[in-house]
């Protein structure tokens, strides 16, 4: 659940920020600055009728959360504890799809992933996880802001804290990035784009449905995959939904399927042995 897509007025949204009385006032007031949303000071989510969804600050962190009553709980980047931290310890190693799609069962070097698109930062946490170095892009500010909180968290856990100084989050647009950057830039490019999505049961997951509200869909999806092929040293990964359509243009070499995602691998040249 990752993009680049385009970074909109975040006030144009509809979006706000609040905090509990435990929450970062700091945080939010240079977050309602550097955004442009209204600061709604204290708050109770289930309360706001003005704003759908607020970027919201307790004892937790930093998340987003839809507002009024009965609302479903709150997302946020939490890489120490929950799905993270037990994919962490019981997570399969280089077995895991994302880890075969990127090649790391086929090299023992130390690959360096873009991850292009990085969302809530999950598949990049994995691969540096597995000791890939990962440059994280996220251009949309909201995004951006939660996946940044959840990595200042993770570098205060001792056992977190060596997988995060193998991550680095950049700002702006990857594709920016990869037009100026060249050939052999990164081993990997690593994209999850968000496509417009026709199955209404593509929306279950909470996250999706809050990400849908916040960012929309990627509509220059062809021109990422382009630039990442002009970047890449060893191969271009594209994250999809199993049954969606590959992306326009360059048609995958190999796929990688499991029972609700796939990856879609454009090769440039082997993987070194080691």
């Amino acid at each position: 659940m990752k993009r680049a897509r385009n970074a909109p007025s975040s006030s144009g949204n509809g979006l706000a920020i609040g905090r509990s009385p435990l929450g970062d006032s700091s945080l939010t007031s240079s977050l309602a600055d550097s955004l442009g949303l209204p600061d709604l000071g204290v708050v109770r989510p289930k309360d706001v009728r003005d704003f759908p969804v607020i970027l919201f600050s307790d004892e937790q962190g930093l998340c987003l959360q839809v507002t009024g009553k009965g609302a479903p709980g709150p997302v946020c980047v939490d890489f120490v504890a929950g799905k993270m931290g037990y994919r962490r310890e019981h997570g399969g190693g280089v077995g895991q799809l994302v880890a075969k799609a990127v090649g790391m069962q086929k090299t023992k070097a130390a690959l360096h992933v873009l991850d292009a698109t990085a969302g809530l930062g999950q598949d990049g946490f994995v691969l540096a996880s597995l000791g890939c170095t990962v440059t994280l892009f996220e251009r949309n500010p909201i995004i951006h802001a939660l996946l940044a909180d959840g990595l200042a968290r993770a570098a205060l856990n001792v056992d977190c804290a060596p997988i995060v100084e193998r991550m680095t989050l950049m700002s702006g647009s990857s594709i920016d990035w990869l037009s100026e950057a060249g050939p052999d830039a990164v081993d990997v490019v690593y994209l999850d784009p968000m496509f417009p999505h026709r199955d209404k049961s593509a929306l279950v997951k909470k996250e999706m449905q809050v990400f849908r509200q916040v960012v929309g869909d990627d509509e220059d999806s062809a021109q990422l995959l382009a630039a990442a092929l002009d970047c890449a040293r060893y191969r271009v990964v594209v994250k999809r939904p199993r049954k969606a359509p590959s992306i326009e243009g360059t048609e995958p070499a190999t796929v990688v399927e499991g029972k609700s995602s796939r990856y879609d691998i454009y090769p440039i040249k082997a993987l070194p042995a080691s």
